[in-house]
């Protein structure tokens, strides 16, 4: 990694954000698994799903079966890709039918290729950013699911002794999903492994072997995803079927709030999101910060969810998603790759609870930005998550939070490319707002959202040499929709929020000259440079809101172009600009009101 790093957590990088030399090095690998499965007979192959250690390929079989390949990643160190061997014999002790079925596992040279049943559907990220808050039978139905699974993983036998199967990394994007029958499949068990301590706390193994071997104080569990695991997982505890309780109830309490993680459960109770009564206090025990509340409630979940799997629960509109920000609709149709650029790590040291953060490097703490997240306030690490997740949406813009005594003042431009997310993106921003309400700390916080297709790339040999731009290369803009009018005049300027916290880059005054003359043209957007020792990103979003002064906006634009070659420090460093003043105020609110599905559906009435 270099000294920069980047402003985005890797796994989730775009391809466009990626150098040319590596994008086409991605591109030809996936071409490669894609023509070796192939000479195997498998057909249709295309590329699902891809993370940390490795990227999974789905495809059809010669006798027309769904297949699923993962194939672990080359660049990693040999103990970490042969985990992938652990993930197989994993899956292969696994049988249960909502668990995808072991095909075969294969070494190719030194890349492995774990074979097995595909699961249909989409996984539940993907269809909560689609659909927003999950209803209240869906929740139910895919809690009792679960349910199953984990009663089995807990009375799982090898050789006729006791041997329980913890997951490990229980989440959204690893369950499947069927909308039409509401069927699940529990996918991933890169993290699964044989408990060391059953439900109860006791050793599972031969106690006396144990003891000797030094198994109870050292922990075989492995690092599940610390947006939806339990303090004890985190913590490194012994591995337990309690783990995979937590990442159940990090999951569903996700689904049914519409958020990305567990984080936000002090300001949005579960009791706040119009589910059953029993079910939502079950859910915030499970949740509790006291671990005897959550054992309790863990044993009562898996013994209550055939009962309330049982419940009537047709869908209500219990709730006004209307968007608490505006959203303008964007036009054109364009494919849109969103990336999120915020004053993020500033915002996480401002806000930690952990000591010493304040001396970590900028690249230690992006590259390890979900860890550091354990060092900040619940609230805080919520709010984050909520920004991070409009980004997974086809959006441009900006956001500008102010924390003030009296409460927040939120200046936003968000430009939706899909009217039929709408509904979904909504509970995506009044999550923001609504744990925005509850930070009481002043400050502010920025973001840019803006679509990485149009990120342009330059490389030099080294930090001595300039950057040239090729001939022909553009900053691209676009009209706005409607034409510029008097009471858009209230513009917001680039230079009013103050410099980004998290800005290194210091740019040279030949460019800064020419952005303070963009200022004073009427336009939305941002542009922000990212500079390394051997490549430069320019990242923009511009939207020209005075159709007259597009002659002198883009020849503007092509003086950024032209005294890019000046460019001599690193770092990163962005202007941000919103089309006009139109603040909305928010007083704080620390905790939602309980709102529950109500005991007589058939009954209710919306007041």
């Amino acid at each position: 990694m270099d000294a920069l790093g980047n402003f985005y957590i890797p796994e989730e990088q775009s391809i466009y954000l990626l150098s040319a030399n590596d994008a086409q090095k991605l591109k030809d690998w996936i071409a490669l698994c894609i023509t070796e499965l192939e000479k195997l007979g498998y057909r249709h192959i295309s590329l699902v799903g891809k993370g940390v250690y490795g990227f999974t390929f789905a495809g059809t079989g010669e006798n027309g079966e769904q297949v699923a390949f993962k194939f672990s990643r080359l660049d990693l160190p040999e103990a970490v890709r042969e985990r992938l061997a652990d993930e197989a014999y994993m899956l292969s002790c696994v049988q249960h039918p909502l668990v995808p079925k072991y095909l075969a596992y294969a070494l190719r040279g030194r890349q492995g290729i774990l074979l097995m049943s595909r699961a249909p559907g989409e996984d539940l990220e993907h269809y909560s950013l689609r659909q927003g808050r999950l209803s209240a039978r869906e929740v139910i139905d895919i809690a009792a699911q679960l349910a199953d699974i984990l009663q089995a993983l807990r009375e799982h036998t090898q050789g006729g002794e006791p041997a329980p199967v913890v997951h490990g990394d229980i989440k959204p994007s690893n369950i499947m999903y069927e909308p039409e029958s509401g069927r699940i499949s529990l996918v991933d068990w890169g993290s699964s492994v044989f408990a060391q301590l059953d439900a109860a706390g006791n050793w599972t193994g031969p106690q006396g072997l144990a003891l000797l071997s030094g198994d109870l104080q050292q922990s075989n569990a492995r690092m599940g995803d610390v947006y939806f695991i339990g303090p004890e997982q985190l913590a490194g505890a012994l591995s337990s079927p309690r783990f995979d309780e937590q990442g159940v109830a990090g999951t569903l309490y996700a689904l049914a709030s519409g958020q990305a993680c567990r984080f936000g459960r002090r300001v949005i109770p579960a009791t706040s999101l119009g589910l059953p009564k029993e079910f939502a206090r079950l859910l915030d025990a499970l949740l509790d910060d006291d671990p005897d509340h959550r054992r309790r409630a863990g044993d009562y979940w898996l013994k209550a969810m055939p009962r309330l799997r049982q419940l009537v629960l047709p869908e209500l509109p219990l709730f006004d998603d209307s968007p608490q920000l505006p959203v303008w609709p964007g036009s054109g149709g364009r494919d849109i790759d969103t990336v999120v650029y915020s004053s993020r790590k500033s915002f996480l040291r401002e806000h930690s609870e952990q000591e010493g953060i304040h001396q970590v490097a900028d690249a230690q703490l992006e590259r390890y930005y979900k860890q550091y997240l354990e060092g900040m306030g619940e609230t805080e690490k919520a709010f984050v998550a909520a920004v991070s997740r409009l980004g997974r949406y086809p959006v441009m813009g900006g956001l500008a939070i102010h924390w003030r005594e009296q409460g927040v003042d939120i200046d936003s431009s968000l430009n939706l490319y899909d009217d039929s997310l709408l509904p979904a993106f909504a509970v995506a921003i009044n999550n923001v707002v609504t744990l925005a309400r509850a930070i009481t700390k002043t400050g502010v916080f920025k973001a840019c959202l803006f679509n990485a297709r149009n990120t342009l790339h330059l490389s030099r040999s080294g930090p001595g040499q300039p950057f040239v731009p090729p001939a022909g290369m553009v900053i691209p803009y676009r009209l706005a929709d409607r034409p510029d009018t008097v009471a858009d005049r209230q513009p917001h300027s680039y230079f009013e929020d103050g410099r980004d916290p998290d800005e290194q880059l210091v740019l040279p005054a030949e460019i800064m000259a020419v952005i303070a003359r963009l200022n004073h043209i009427h336009h939305s957007g941002c542009i922000i440079f990212e500079v390394t020792p051997e490549h430069l990103k320019l990242h923009s979003y511009y939207r020209l809101l005075d159709a007259a002064a597009e002659a002198g906006f883009a020849a503007l634009l092509a003086q950024i172009v032209e005294h890019i070659p000046l460019i001599t420090d690193q770092g990163v460093g962005g202007f941000m600009k919103l089309p006009c003043k139109n603040t909305r105020f928010f007083t704080h609110q620390p905790v939602q009101p309980d709102c529950f599905y109500p005991a007589n559906p058939r009954a209710w009435r919306k007041t």
